[in-house]
Order: C-alpha cells, then structure tokens, then sequence
C-alpha cells in the first residue's frame, strides 16, 4: 500500500509539472514574431539595467512582495502601504512601468500615491530584474491580469491602474478583459502595437472601452521616445468616450521630465485624479 501511494504521488507530481510546463510554453510564445519579439525584450530588459538591493531600504513604507504566477514564474515586486494621517487607505494602484524600466527605479515617486492614501504596488515584469521568466507580450498582459485580480481581493477600497509608456498598453488590454476598476491613468502610451507585428488584438484602440469617463490620458510634447503623433488615435477615441486628456507643452516621457519640478507636478495631477474619485463619492 505505500508502495501504491507513493507511485501515486509520483504521478501526480509529474503530471503537475507537465502541466505548468505545457502552460509556461503556452504564455511565452511570442506572438508579435519570432525572433522579433524575443530580440525587442531582450533589448528592453538589458537596458532597464540590474536591480538595486538598497533601494527599498531608503522608502520606510516599501515592502518586498511576490506573487506566483499560474504557471510558476515568480515576480517579485513592492508594495507601498499607506502613510496618510490616521493610516488612511482610499484604495490600491497597480502600476505598470515603462519597458526599459524596473521596479525599484520608481519607488521614491510612488510615495507621491503613498502619502495620499493609495496603496502602491509594482513589479519586474517577467524576465526582467527580479522577476523569473521569459518576458513576452502575452506571458506580461496575463500576469497583470493575475495581479490586479490579485490585489482587488487582499486590499480594501478604490482599484486604480497606472500605465506608464509600455505599461499602458499591458493594462488598457487588462482592462480590455472586462475587470472592475475604479480609474486609470494612462501616461504616454501608443495607440498601436499592430503596426510593429502584433496582433491587432493587442492594440490599445482595440481594448479602450466604450465608457472612457474613468480614464485620464496624459502625453507631452518634449516626449521624444512615444511622440504625441503615434497617441493621436488613442485620444481622439478617449475624447469621444468620456475621458479626460492632458497634452502638456512641458512634458517628456515619464521620468524623463528635464525639471524634478515637472515630475512632480506630474505625479501630483495623476494622484489628484484617483483621490477625486473618492471625493466624488463623498459628495
């Protein structure tokens, strides 16, 4: 009978990681080219550099965090709990960073969210920094559906998204799933990914939603890496749905702003616009 049982045991084990195998293969195709795709996050991930073990240890409200994807991949990111007087907590962000950039490079901006009572959170995407995995366009939307998921049940109040560049296109195809969420911002984010050999599927135009009034769109034009002209599209559709758009004349790309001052200012407008929604209820 232990015999038995522990054949049994095997199998199962076996079969469990077939399966993850079978199903880590099947997230991390490339489906914007075979060789161009593997190449392109090759190049991102190379550039946003390695992580820094002490940037955490400068932020008191920043916590190490995991979370273990379904088919195994560990990414590893921060949470950044509430510092607003009486522990006040509005609401959770996920933020979705540029593709040259890692976590732990945006965490002293974030205290921005922190402070108002938004609970920050960000992770290495796969494959990049302290994340496991290969980074790929599906394998990425899917974890950000997992995360958000993830987060709207652990934490209390609002749920806000923040994509930034890249990251806007990995959650505006979130949001493109049908979640529940509160607001979102969308920071300099092109309005297609078709035409560099994806999928139309994929495209932020494709997954913007028919209701756009809980949605803010912000570009610049000193934005040199994602030129207002390739986000054209994406706001002409935000405007006609309800959104609220912000073309900046003193705006770069986000965390490229040439004056800390713009940054900040920024960051300011983009947690005044998640703190509004609480205040709307409020009245």
């Amino acid at each position: 009978m232990r015999i038995f049982r522990l054949v049994l045991a095997t199998l199962v084990l076996v079969t469990a990681l077939s399966v993850m195998a079978i199903e880590s293969e099947h997230l991390e195709e490339s489906v914007c080219g075979s060789i161009q795709e593997p190449f392109v996050f090759w190049t991102w991930s190379s550039v946003a550099g390695k992580p820094n073990p002490e940037a955490a240890s400068r932020i008191p409200n920043a916590e190490p965090i995991v979370h273990k994807t379904k088919d195994g991949r560990l990414l590893r990111g921060y949470k950044l709990g509430s510092t607003a007087a009486g522990g006040v907590v509005i609401g959770s962000v996920l933020v979705a960073q540029g593709n040259a950039m890692l976590a732990d490079q945006l965490l002293s901006s974030l205290t921005s969210f922190s402070q108002a009572g938004i609970e920050a959170y960000i992770f290495d995407y796969r494959g990049y920094g302290n994340s496991e995995g290969k980074p790929r366009l599906k394998a990425i939307v899917s974890d950000y559906k997992e995360l958000f998921d993830h987060i709207g049940k652990s934490t209390k109040g609002k749920r806000f998204l923040y994509g930034i560049s890249f990251g806007g296109i990995v959650l505006l195809n979130v949001v493109g799933s049908g979640i529940a969420f509160d607001r979102a911002v969308i920071d300099s984010t092109p309005s297609r990914v078709s035409n560099f050999g994806c999928p139309e599927k994929y495209d932020p135009v494709v997954n913007f939603p028919k209701d756009g009034s809980r949605f803010l769109l912000l570009a610049g034009e000193q934005d040199n890496v994602v030129p207002i002209k390739n986000s054209q599209e994406l706001f002409d559709l935000a405007k006609t749905r309800g959104s609220r758009t912000e073309v900046r004349p003193d705006y770069a790309h986000p965390f490229m702003d040439v004056d800390s001052r713009i940054h900040q200012a920024r960051l300011e407008l983009i947690t005044s616009f998640f703190a509004g929604a609480e205040n709307r209820e409020a009245r």
